[in-house]
């Protein structure tokens, strides 16, 4: 009898021996599998270790809101406004240089009152400018296309303002009249909305000291210019795949700017694209921000933005954020997969690249520059 009931207590043993061994392997097969997945990536599989994430753009430009404030009966002769003229600002920019004229002076006013605008509540002065255009049928509604024009190619064309919020700023109509006399005086403020910055920012102080500390960075990468083009535009992209986290969650702020990118370092496509920009401004190299479509790896199409950038005369397209993907498991890509999107002609870009130069529905078309067919 006890020699029985010791086998059994012997087998129970051997039974728990073996589910322990089982489990212990089981472990060590998992830790094996997981070491092999944060190591340098496959360029044979590269896709297939590409987590699923859902790039986006920040549609904040919407259709302006226009506020018309008629001042009927106005007998006083002082009521009357005039033209302001900011004919002495200067621009030479890429979307600009597309505009309408009716579009260029609402972008000049935007750019002569850069400064003041970090306040957020700075009324931007347009004065009777519009009044003949206002005069014709349809003339509101003409010049709300040309104000939505204006403030998206100010947008695209000037990475350093991250702390305007077009959606915040209202397009004001006021409508005087004396007899038989009409008058329209037009100006831009920021309506209802405490103030036309984008959240996170409420004074003119925070912008000057987020400025301070974008300009830092900035001077950093600035100050180790070569003068070469092709070395200089390499420099900036290595920093922005190195240094920069991408947002899947898309929900802190910031993550759409320069702002979020180059101090937070932790951005979606449109901080990766708007910071260099912004860079390749600061060095002189021609570049443009480009807005479309993007296939990722899973074959999903989703809003993307990347960069068009010059070089001895010719453009190329550069796309820092998928040269720097999020790879399950950790680990850094390979440097094929880090320069797969780099200065890359039409040939090669274009298949999973689709650009929209529509920036808002309704908007105007912009074009980009014809990129070069082949690789540089």
């Amino acid at each position: 009898m006890k020699s029985k009931f010791a086998n059994f207590i012997m087998s129970l043993v051997i039974i728990l021996i073996l589910a322990v061994i089982i489990i212990f392997g089981i472990i060590i097969f998992q830790e094996i599998q997981e070491i092999d997945t944060s190591v340098e990536v496959d360029n044979d599989n590269f896709q297939t270790v590409i987590s699923d994430f859902h790039d986006t753009i920040d549609n904040n430009i919407e259709t302006p809101k226009i506020i018309e404030n008629p001042l009927n009966k106005i007998k006083d002769a002082n009521t009357n406004v005039g033209k302001v003229d900011y004919s002495n600002i200067q621009i030479d920019r890429y979307f600009y240089n597309q505009l309408d004229e009716y579009s260029k002076i609402i972008y000049r006013a935007f750019e002569s009152n850069k400064e003041n605008m970090k306040t957020g509540t700075y009324k931007i002065e347009l004065g009777s400018t519009f009044s003949s255009l206002l005069k014709e049928e349809n003339g509101q509604d003409e010049l709300q296309k040309y104000y939505q024009s204006a403030i998206e190619a100010y947008t695209y064309d000037n990475s350093s303002i991250f702390y305007l919020s077009p959606n915040k700023m209202y397009l004001n109509i006021e409508t005087t009249t004396k007899g038989n006399n009409v008058m329209y005086n037009v100006y831009i403020n920021n309506g209802n909305e405490n103030n036309y910055l984008v959240d996170g920012f409420s004074s003119k102080e925070q912008i000057d000291s987020a400025i301070n500390q974008i300009e830092q960075v900035k001077y950093r990468l600035v100050s180790n210019k070569s003068g070469n083009t092709y070395n200089d535009i390499k420099m900036v992209h290595d920093y922005l795949v190195d240094n920069f986290e991408y947002d899947s969650s898309l929900s802190r702020q910031n993550i759409y700017n320069i702002y979020g990118a180059l101090v937070n370092n932790v951005c979606v496509c449109e901080g990766y694209a708007r910071s260099f920009k912004y860079l390749m401004d600061e060095m002189g190299i021609p570049c443009v921000l480009v807005i479309g479509q993007g296939t990722n790896s899973q074959g999903q199409t989703e809003n993307h933005a990347w960069n068009y950038v010059n070089v001895n005369g010719n453009w190329y397209a550069i796309d820092c954020t998928w040269d720097d993907p999020v790879i399950i498991g950790g680990g850094t890509a390979s440097r094929e997969s880090k320069y797969r999107y780099f200065l890359k002609g039409a040939n090669s870009f274009n298949g999973n690249h689709n650009p929209n130069g529509q920036f808002t529905p309704g908007g105007k078309v912009f074009e980009y520059p014809v990129i070069s067919s082949i690789d540089f």
